[in-house]
Parts: structure tokens; sequence; C-alpha cells
């Protein structure tokens, strides 16, 4: 049993861990607003990587197949939705906190807020390189299950998890990140430079 998940738990770490839009994000929430505040986005993420996954493995493929409008759809909001994403991470002031607050994770007050749950879950189904991923695992190890159903199950589990993973340990890079951070010019200098990652991260959408 565990020769045969193991496949599968190595390709959805790579497919998550990788760099990305969602990583991108995910270090800025960490860097911005701590890791506790930033626990809806990660939890978010992985909730929408495991409704992928089921969604991947019990066909997808064919609903994209009968109706190729939806992708062209999708990736017009989700860019749209990305690219305002990334405005607002380059644009964002330094958060009004002391490194000690900072090290602590702990709430300071500001006008800006961390992304939501509903936010980080939309924020997988408008990437059609997700749908890609899941619908490419689900085809991959198809041969692993009796029936769809079982599928569902240990690919949504393993991005569950690989997820989760993900998104924790970039949002705590980015929380790491914060701590170095002394002047209002190098938080700005993060800040744009993670707008412009998440904008880069659009492009393969696209190609």
């Amino acid at each position: 049993m565990i020769e045969t998940l193991l496949p599968v738990l190595s390709f959805t770490l790579a497919a998550a861990l990788s760099p990305g839009g969602a990583t991108t994000l995910a270090t800025a929430s960490g860097a911005q607003f701590g890791f506790r505040r930033s626990v809806p986005f990660i939890m978010g993420i992985s909730i929408g990587m495991l409704t992928l996954a089921v969604a991947g493995a019990l066909g997808l493929a064919n609903l994209l197949r009968a109706f190729p409008a939806i992708e062209l759809i999708t990736k017009l909001i989700g860019t749209s939705y990305l690219v305002w994403l990334a405005f607002k991470i380059a644009m964002a002031p330094p958060p009004p906190t002391s490194a000690i607050a900072r090290n602590l994770d702990q709430d300071t007050p500001t006008d800006s807020k961390p992304i939501p749950f509903l936010g980080a879950f939309g924020l997988l189904w408008l990437n059609p390189k997700g749908w890609a991923v899941t619908i490419g695992a689900a085809a991959s190890f198809s041969a692993i299950a009796q029936d769809p159903t079982e599928l569902a199950i240990i690919l949504g589990s393993a991005f569950a998890f690989s997820g989760f993973l993900s998104m924790a340990l970039w949002c705590a890079l980015g929380l790491s990140l914060s701590l170095l951070l002394t002047s209002d010019w190098q938080w700005r200098t993060v800040n744009v430079t993670l707008g412009v990652l998440l904008i880069a991260s659009i492009i393969p959408m696209w190609l």
C-alpha cells in the first residue's frame, strides 16, 4: 500500500511546493500578517486543492471537453483576480508592527486584511493550472484505484495534505523574512517584488 501511495504523495508535494501564485500569496501573507492570521488562507488553499483533486478524479476533464468555454472564462476571471491581488501586495504599506510583535505573530491594528478562506478556496478553482495538475494526476494514477470514488479519496487526501504543508512552509518563510525587514524601503521592495512574481505566475496560465 505504501509503495502505491508514495508516488502519489511525491507528485502532489512537488506540485504544491513549486513556486507559483499560491506560494507567492502565502509568502506575502506570512510577511504582512503573520502565521496565525494567515491560517484561513492556508486552509482555503488546502480545501480548494482537495475539492479540485476530487473533481479531477470524478471527470472534470469530461466537463471541460463538453464545455470548452469554461476554461476561457475561468482564465479571464482568475487573471483579473490575481492582477488585483498583485496590485494590493505591491502597494501595501509596511505593517505597523515592531520586529518583536511580528516575531510573536501578534495581531496588530491595520486597514489591510489577509485573504479569507473563501478567497483562497476560489483562487484554486479560478486557476486552470490547478485543473491541469489534478486532471493529469487523475489520468496518471487511475490504475491504483478500483473506481473513480476511491481515486478521488486518495488524490483528495494527498493534495489536501501537500497543499497544507506547502502553504504553511511558504507562509512561515514569509514570517521569517519579515523579521529581517527593518525599514520602510525594504518592506516596499519586498512587496513590489512579490507583486511582480504574482503577475509572472499568471503567464503560464495563457501558454
